[in-house]
């Protein structure tokens, strides 16, 4: 399992410690602004280590941004799980990210050019690896790969009450 990433801090939820509630929407909308937004558009990243913070960053972001914050702590490690997957064990150059809402749901989607299909291990107390797609199955509330001509989408959903 990825940890949280070399440099990157923590970013506060919005208003948080001091901060102002439009302080962090500007942080938000600006960290969505860098490399893409993935609720427009299909996000690349460079398939290495360092990227997962950047798809957690935008990940959170647009989470926020649609005023989702109680879902943030667990896109945020299932994103990291998706993303190490993809990184760890496809070979792949790039991933794609994507984030998607719909009436109920959100869903992250992260695509990879590998047709090799992702493994649900048995996870035991002691086992310090393997326990990704696990986390996946236990948080999320569905689940799933979609295979493609060339490669697949693992992808996750959560349920979201609309307002």
């Amino acid at each position: 399992m990825p940890g949280r990433g070399g440099a990157e801090q923590p970013q506060q939820a919005a208003g948080g410690a001091g901060g102002s509630p439009a302080l962090a929407d500007d942080a938000a909308a600006k960290a969505v602004e860098d490399p893409g937004d993935p609720s427009v558009a299909e996000v690349h990243l460079t398939s290495r280590p360092e990227s997962a913070a950047t798809a957690r960053r935008l990940s959170l972001s647009v989470v926020r941004l649609w005023g989702l914050p109680h879902l943030c702590d667990t896109v945020e490690l299932l994103v990291s799980e998706l993303v190490g997957n993809a990184v760890r064990h496809t070979g792949a150059q790039t991933f794609g990210l994507r984030i998607r809402r719909r009436r109920g749901w959100v869903r992250v989607e992260v695509r990879d050019p590998s047709r090799a299909l992702p493994c649900l291990m048995p996870v035991r107390a002691m086992d310090t690896s393997g326990r990704g797609l696990f986390l996946v199955d236990k948080l999320a509330d569905r689940w799933g790969v979609d295979l493609q001509a060339r490669g697949k989408t693992t992808w996750f959903e959560l349920r979201v009450a609309d307002r």
